[in-house]
Parts: C-alpha cells; sequence; structure tokens
C-alpha cells in the first residue's frame, strides 16, 4: 500500500521556556502544506529500507520509519517484515516537517494494512516519541501547538482562499543549531489570540523566534523573505527552524525570479 505525507509550515513560532529535560516549550500554528512524499510497504521476508528523490542524510537505522515499525513491532510481534519503500519530495532541513510525516503515516499506514486497531489518540501517541512535532500529522488539520510542540488546539484557520508559495534557498539549517541561538521568552500576547486577526495583520505581530539568528547565520533565507514581501506577500516568514520561507498571497506571485538559486513551489 501507498501513502503521501504531506508537510507543515509554522505560522508563528515562539520560544517561551527551556525546560528540564532539555526540550524548549514553543507555541506555534502548524498548518498542513501539499508538498508531498510517497511512503509504500509491501510484507516482506526481511524488514527492508529504501528511499529516492532527496538523498536522505545520516544513517538508514536512524530513519523515524525504520523507528517507528521497531515501536509497533514491540506491542504487536504479530506484524511481519516489511519493504518499506520513501520516495523523498518534501525539502530536508527546511523546518517543514518532513520526516516527521513519514513517520506518522507510516504508523497510520501499517495500522490500516495490518489491521492493529489502533485509534487517533494512541497512534499519536505513538508519534509523540518520535518527535516533538510529528503527532500533528495524524489528525493533519489546522491546531495551536503548545509545549514542546506536541499537544495542541482546535484552532479556526483556513487559508484556500489565498495563494501559499514557498521558496527553499539551497542551504540546511539543523534543529539543533536553530536552537542554540534562541533565549526563551514569553510573548505579550498569545500566538493563540494573534492567529485570529486578519492575514493582513500578521506582519506587524507573528514572529519566528528563529529567523534573528539564522538570517545572521545564513543571509540568503533573509533575502528570500524580502524578495517574497517585494512581490506582493501579505505576510511571509521562515518555517519552523528553517530554511524554507513561505508567503501568503491574495494571487498566485510571479517569483520565476527565484526559481533559479532556489526551489520554489506554488499554490499549496
Amino acid at each position: 500500500m501507498i501513502i503521501f505525507p504531506n508537510a507543515k509550515i509554522n505560522i508563528g513560532l515562539n520560544i517561551t521556556e527551556r525546560r528540564a529535560d532539555g526540550y524548549h516549550n514553543i507555541e506555534s500554528v502548524f498548518y498542513p502544506l501539499m508538498i508531498k512524499d510517497a511512503l509504500e510497504i509491501i510484507e516482506s521476508d526481511n524488514l527492508q529500507f529504501q528511499s529516492s528523490g532527496i538523498e536522505i542524510p545520516g544513517s538508514v537505522i536512524s530513519n523515524l520509519c525504520l523507528k517507528a515499525y521497531s515501536l509497533l513491532k514491540n506491542d504487536f510481534p504479530q506484524l511481519p517484515n516489511v519493504n518499506i519503500h520513501l520516495h523523498k519530495n518534501i525539502p530536508i532541513g527546511a523546518g517543514l516537517g518532513g520526516g516527521s510525516a513519514d513517520a506518522a503515516f507510516f504508523i497510520m499506514l501499517i495500522n490500516e494494512t495490518f489491521k492493529i486497531g489502533l485509534d487517533d489518540v494512541h497512534m499519536m501517541n505513538y508519534a509523540r516519541k518520535l518527535g516533538a512535532d510529528c503527532a500533528f500529522f495524524i489528525n493533519n488539520k489546522p491546531l495551536y501547538a503548545f509545549n514542546k510542540g506536541d499537544e495542541f488546539e482546535s484552532v479556526e484557520l483556513d487559508l484556500a482562499s489565498y495563494s501559499l508559495a514557498l521558496v527553499m534557498p539551497p542551504v540546511h539549517v539543523s534543529t539543533a543549531q536553530a536552537y542554540s541561538g534562541v533565549i526563551p521568552s514569553l510573548p505579550s500576547a498569545t500566538l493563540k489570540e494573534l492567529i485570529k486577526l486578519p492575514v493582513t495583520d500578521w506582519k506587524e505581530c507573528i514572529r519566528n523566534d528563529f529567523e534573528p539568528h539564522i538570517f545572521k547565520a545564513f543571509p540568503v533565507i533573509e533575502k528570500v523573505k524580502n524578495a517574497l514581501y517585494n512581490a506582493g506577500a501579505l505576510y511571509a516568514s521562515m518555517s519552523g527552524s528553517g530554511a524554507s520561507v513561505f508567503g501568503i498571497f491574495e494571487s498566485t506571485p510571479d517569483l520565476s525570479h527565484l526559481e533559479g538559486e532556489n526551489q520554489v513551489f506554488y499554490n499549496l
């Protein structure tokens, strides 16, 4: 069976405090984005993993799909071995949650294929063990995220009447690098309330706390954000810990001047 994990963007991201366990508490609004990977599993004599598309850095054994399989196999020993094929299309090191999406969709695919009877709550609990934003992709709808980014509240947000574009410059920002440069602080107004404002007001009040030091380290990312505003974006921001930058437009923009050096995605 095959499934298509999608990306997400962060609309606003406040790093509110450092936790005793080494993680950080955050608040953000997660919004699904229609850039997709393809994930296939086939029952097999041996557990196998292959990938195509964008090259995935690091060791295969650290892949979150394999870690998800191990978690499920531990509790459901009747699960057969599978051959996993992941076609990677969601940019890596982009702040789009692609690896987390793959793991969450893998859990859903295993659950559906082998009828192990997990409801959404149980699948989210497995996903939380794999990554802070992984559980979001089980319900895969706009949500206000808090604590480590793994607790959620519903938020009324529909951007279907706008045109979303995303630009991925030729740089990679690691999560560790992103968090190393932030000083946590409580915002003056919670994002849960600010997101209710008109999109035209977001530029003045919705921030991504990673941007100031990431822009210093990677000026090309700030350049992309400025280019989106110059192209008419109502709101533009780096997504998550970067390096991608998205823009919200009234209609499909002309970003052809950015296409030579960057990946550009339209109508998301």
